[in-house]
């Protein structure tokens, strides 16, 4: 790695795929660039940044490259100790294992760590789930909200989705979660016996694939007519407002 003595490296905040393997379909020339000249980098899975990196086009082999983990289970610690080199100048690059670092992502406490040690945090453009299923589902893009995953437990599950169907109707506001694959159809169950038949549900799944749909209509059109999402990764909203 190249490090500058004394002057503190760059953080990149570097998004990645969603899926498939185009990645000129969904990074911009200015982020591949970057990711070129980077040799450390900080990923939620080694194998999966890895990959991703021979997807890029890295102009170092892969061998060269120092890629370190940093994921749901690291710490406040891990991530000071992570970014050492970076304070002592060497640039780094954050991956996360799909779309954007600390969104949805346990990054976030990487970047926070960065401000703490006075490094500066550099976000790039690249695919968003959240935010493409949100401008894709024609709901409130004011006002809205992201929850993660929703409680597995049914009866958890049922309070949570009522809750925030109450909580969208009273604030004029989008709720945003996203399940585990094979519990996709699962939920979209729930959500039909359990929402208003005027509530607006949009279920955005394959983002970025030739297999991407996106289907956003009431409660009463989604019990007339659904077929099964599948294992597909999926982007849930809801829009009582």
């Amino acid at each position: 790695m190249t490090y500058k003595p004394n002057t503190p490296g760059t953080l990149h905040l570097l998004p990645t795929l969603l899926g498939g393997e185009t990645i000129a379909d969904a990074l911009p020339r200015g982020t591949l660039e970057i990711i070129a000249t980077l040799e450390y980098f900080i990923a939620e899975n080694e194998k999966s940044a890895r990959h991703f990196l021979k997807l890029a086009r890295h102009p170092r082999p892969l061998r060269e490259l120092r890629i370190a983990r940093f994921d749901k289970d690291s710490s406040a610690e891990d991530a000071r100790r992570l970014l050492q080199p970076v304070t002592e100048g060497a640039s780094a690059g954050v991956l996360s294992e799909a779309g954007c670092p600390g969104i949805a992502d346990p990054g976030a406490l990487l970047v926070a760590a960065a401000h703490q040690s006075g490094i500066r945090v550099v976000p790039h453009v690249g695919p968003s789930a959240l935010l493409l299923a949100l401008m894709a589902s024609g709901f409130n893009g004011q006002r809205f909200v992201f929850h993660g995953y929703l409680p597995v437990p049914q009866a958890e599950c049922r309070a949570a989705i009522t809750a925030l169907e109450r909580e969208s109707r009273a604030r004029d506001q989008t709720q945003i979660f996203i399940e585990t694959p094979y519990r996709n159809d699962a939920l979209l169950e729930t959500l039909l016996a359990v929402c208003d038949n005027a509530t607006r549900l949009c279920v955005v799944s394959d983002l970025t694939l030739p297999t991407e749909s996106v289907r956003s209509a009431t409660v009463a059109e989604w019990k007339k007519n659904h077929l099964p999402l599948g294992k597909r990764p999926s982007v849930f909203l809801i829009y009582a407002g």
